[in-house]
């Protein structure tokens, strides 16, 4: 049984469609990541996961059991906000959540955050705050996680940390939904889900997202002109190094815009690149 299913979801606020036709799933020990621009409506699909949306129509399930009437214990989550009191120190917060559930107070020493228990939340850097949410997420063993956006403002070693975390619950067992904007995050998930406008337009592994998409690499002497032709030909233009990378035209177009000095040839679309190509 899966852990986490949305089953063709949506979500309507008046006239506009938020979420439109979503569905996957996430298994016990299983990654999945949300991907997509601000806006694309992962936050709202996963407000629907914990029983704090209703949906417009579709089901939304954890552990087989409606959103709507799920026991809590079974649920870890950390918002956007990561869901802390700023004005309590981190034992405060730990305590309260302990409390809450009726499980042990985590020990912060384990969790690699020794020397902060008596400080304040508010003081603490945007890195720390999200290292404490996840331990209180899981203070109480939960058998789902829902992360939303949990390394957005962290440096990369501070989401290489949080990253660490997130792999180390499912290795557990846990199954773990995480929503991202960061592109480069895909490769830490086991299945990812692309979501553009509401919809999901691709999902599976990296690999099978990238399947047979293609980019063309333009190199060489490229007029000027040619990158405004190439821009308002609908085509999204990469700079990579000295080499631009083009998603969208075929390489007879590109390598007609660019003209005889420069040189146009089909290459494997990177992850950002078919999301790019999938999303237009």
């Amino acid at each position: 049984m899966s852990l986490i299913e949305a089953r063709n979801l949506v979500r309507k606020f008046d006239d506009v469609v938020a979420v439109d036709d979503l569905s996957f799933r996430v298994e016990a020990g299983e990654v999945v990541g949300l991907l997509g621009a601000n806006g694309a409506g992962k936050t709202t699909a996963m407000r629907m996961l914990l029983g704090l949306l209703t949906p417009s129509s579709g089901e939304a399930l954890v552990a087989g059991t409606p959103a709507r009437r799920l026991d809590r214990r079974l649920l870890g989550y950390v918002p956007q906000s990561l869901g802390l009191y700023r004005d309590l120190t981190v034992s405060e917060n730990l305590a309260f959540a302990a409390a809450a559930f009726d499980a042990p107070i985590p020990a912060l020493d384990e969790a690699g955050l020794s020397g902060i228990g008596d400080v304040r939340v508010a003081n603490l850097s945007l890195g720390q705050r999200r290292r404490v949410a996840f331990l209180v997420a899981r203070c109480h063993d939960p058998q789902v996680l829902i992360l939303d956006e949990p390394t957005s403002g962290v440096g990369p070693l501070g989401r290489a940390r949080l990253w660490e975390t997130v792999h180390a619950a499912a290795a557990a067992g846990t199954a773990v939904l995480v929503s991202t904007h960061y592109m480069d995050e895909a490769e830490e998930c086991d299945r990812v889900v692309l979501m553009a406008g509401g919809r999901a337009v691709a999902s599976g592994t990296v690999q099978q997202v990238i399947a047979d998409a293609i980019s063309v690499e333009v190199s060489g002497d490229v007029p000027d002109a040619a990158f405004d032709v190439l821009r308002h030909s609908g085509a999204t233009v990469l700079l990579d190094g000295r080499r631009w990378r083009v998603v969208g035209l075929d390489r007879s177009t590109v390598s007609e815009i660019v003209g005889s000095t420069a040189r146009a040839e089909e290459v494997p679309a990177t992850f950002e690149e078919a999301f790019v190509a999938l999303s237009t």
